[in-house]
């Protein structure tokens, strides 16, 4: 397989450290060997890049050098994408870093296959399986398929909205569940867009749009028309939640830090028979007069936690599973504002 020619170690001694480890894998399945290296080894060098370590693939062998702890959580991340593959699941270069990731944590293994033999942690949905990309979205998606009411707290980008859509669609397609309810509190991010032209519909989709990325993400597009169109899927802003019971359905809150504490009580207490509620939010990116102290979903996590048939779980920094770039981002700016 043709390999990319320039790498920044291709200068170090072709004769590994005696510090160094070495190991080789060997796969039996040759026909999937081309997803699992990617086009031209891109997936290998990506490990080479991210564990400091250096890749040999010659047909269905593949050895690995580098530090004791590089080689060990290389070898894994072969193994874990290997094993991916074999299931049928999608290998995208978002996937590899998130399995990268993943390998820092003792329970990578459990992560891909399931603990002692169980069942693997997945939810399916009409146009994918989504699998859990960071250790926390294991908690979270075991909290999503037990718990009555689920707080789901961190930064951009760690999957909080996306997690609880698919598990939404997934309900809905099973008839665990009669309505999908996404809802959002219409505050734009410190600007004023002023009056904006249309229907109802029309002047809150704007602010509805990730929820709708979401959705075609996991269900085909003429399925989420068909059932916006009956009424089985619902996108409102929170202000049309007053005065509603509701049942048999799953319902969802995101950018639940810009709602107000009486928002936030009116649409907890909306919670009806059969039903799940899914609360997500940043504590750190408040958007509306009074910052963070007058944040209805601060108040409801301070009074809530603990409660029975309540989960509160909390993603960080590391948690997150878009571009590396953007966790670097967060970081940046959570150290400012920390200092």
């Amino acid at each position: 397989m043709a390999r990319k020619p320039a790498r920044a170690y291709h200068e170090a001694p072709t004769r590994p450290a005696p510090s160094r480890a070495r190991t080789e894998i060997e796969f039996d399945e040759p026909t999937i060997l081309g997803a699992l290296f990617g086009q031209f080894d891109a997936n290998l060098v990506l490990i080479e890049n991210r564990l400091g370590v250096f890749i040999s693939a010659r047909g269905n062998r593949v050895q690995i050098e580098g530090s004791d702890d590089g080689v060990g959580r290389a070898r894994d991340v072969l193994k874990a994408m290997h094993q991916r593959l074999l299931k049928g699941e999608e290998l995208d270069p978002g996937a590899v870093e998130s399995i990268i990731m993943m390998s820092a944590e003792p329970t990578l293994e459990g992560i891909v296959s399931g603990d002692d033999g169980a069942p693997p942690i997945m939810i399916r949905t009409r146009k994918k399986t989504i699998v859990p990309r960071s250790a926390m979205q294991i908690e979270y998606m075991r909290a999503l398929a037990s718990k009555d009411v689920i707080f789901a707290l961190g930064p951009a980008g760690t999957g909080k909205t996306y997690v609880a859509v698919a598990q939404a669609v997934s309900q809905l397609i099973t008839g665990s569940v009669q309505r999908l309810i996404l809802s959002r509190p219409a505050v734009e991010a410190g600007e004023r867009l002023g009056f904006l032209p249309g229907d109802m519909k029309e002047k809150v989709d704007p602010y509805l749009r990730p929820l709708y990325d979401a959705l075609y993400d996991c269900m085909p597009p003429e399925q989420v028309e068909r059932r916006l169109a009956s009424g089985e899927i619902e996108i409102a802003p929170i202000a049309f939640m007053r005065g509603r019971t509701l049942a048999d359905s799953f319902i969802i809150l995101d950018e639940a830090q810009n709602t107000s504490r009486e928002q936030m009580k009116m649409f907890l207490t909306r919670f009806g028979q059969n039903s799940r509620m899914v609360v997500c939010g940043d504590p750190k990116q408040v958007d509306i007069p009074g910052g963070p102290a007058m944040s209805g979903l601060n108040d409801a996590v301070g009074r809530l936690d603990g409660v029975e048939g309540i989960a509160i779980t909390r993603f960080s920094v590391s948690d997150v599973v878009r571009h590396p770039i953007v966790g670097r981002i967060v970081e940046a700016y959570e150290g400012q504002d920390a200092a």
